[in-house]
C-alpha cells in the first residue's frame, strides 16, 4: 500500500518527512489554500515522486508550474472536464483526479474518465476542494464498478488506522492503490509531524 503525504510547503520540512521515504509527497498551487506552495521545493530522493495540486487552474500555468517544480503527477481537484485531463495528460504527466465524495456521489458519472487519467482520488466533500479533515463512509465505495486504481483521502490519521485495516480487507479496496493523509499529521498547516507519519507509515506496512 502506497503513501502519500498532502500539502508540503516547507523546504526543511520536505527534507524530514522525505527521510521516510514516502512514494509521493504533494504540494498545493491552489492560492486559497493555508498550505499553498508559493516557492520551488526540491526532494531529496529521486523514488519520491512530487505530486503538484491544483484547482481549476489554466492549462498554461499548469504546464509551466510542472517545468519549475519537475512535477511527475498532477492532481486536479477542482471541475475539470475529461478533456482538460487528457491534456495535461499529453504532457507527459500522470493524472489524478480527485472526487469529492458524499452519499450523492453517482458513480456512473466517473466513466467519461476512463481513458483521460491514471488515477481517481475519492476525498470527503466539505467546504475546501480538499484538507477539510474529515472522513467519508469508505464502504459507498463498493459501489465502485472502474478498474482505475484510487487514492484514498480525507481525514485520515492514526485514528483510523483500525478502520483502515477492515477496509482494506473488503472488496470496496480492490483498487485501492495509496493512502493520502494531510492535515491530520500537521503540528501547523503545511508543516507536518516526523514521529505521528512514521506511526503511521509503520502500520500501514503491516495492514496489506
Amino acid at each position: 500500500m502506497k503513501l502519500k503525504i498532502c500539502g508540503m510547503n516547507n523546504q526543511e520540512n520536505s527534507n524530514a518527512i522525505s527521510e521516510l521515504q514516502p512514494d509521493f509527497l504533494g504540494f498545493i498551487f491552489w492560492k486559497q489554500s493555508k498550505r499553498f506552495c508559493e516557492n520551488e521545493i526540491h526532494v531529496n530522493s529521486k523514488s519520491i515522486e512530487k505530486v503538484g495540486v491544483f484547482v481549476d487552474e489554466d492549462f498554461d500555468t499548469i504546464r509551466n508550474t510542472i517545468q519549475l517544480h519537475q512535477l511527475s503527477m498532477m492532481q486536479l481537484h477542482g471541475k475539470e472536464k475529461p478533456d482538460f485531463c487528457l491534456q495535461i495528460k499529453k504532457l507527459n504527466t500522470k493524472v489524478i483526479k480527485a472526487i469529492t465524495v458524499d452519499n450523492n456521489l453517482n458513480f456512473n458519472d466517473l466513466n467519461p474518465y476512463k481513458d483521460s487519467i491514471d488515477y481517481f482520488l475519492f476525498d470527503t466533500k466539505g467546504k475546501l476542494p480538499g484538507g477539510n479533515g474529515t472522513t467519508f463512509d469508505w464502504e459507498i465505495l463498493s459501489q465502485y464498478k472502474e478498474d482505475i486504481p484510487y487514492f484514498l483521502s480525507g481525514g485520515i490519521g492514526l485514528n483510523e488506522l483500525p478502520k483502515l485495516e477492515k477496509f482494506l480487507q473488503s472488496d470496496a479496496a480492490k483498487y485501492c492503490f495509496a493512502i493520502d493523509i494531510n492535515s491530520r499529521f500537521e503540528d501547523e498547516p503545511g508543516i507536518k509531524n516526523k514521529e505521528k507519519i512514521k506511526e503511521f507509515q509503520e502500520k500501514l506496512k503491516q495492514l496489506r
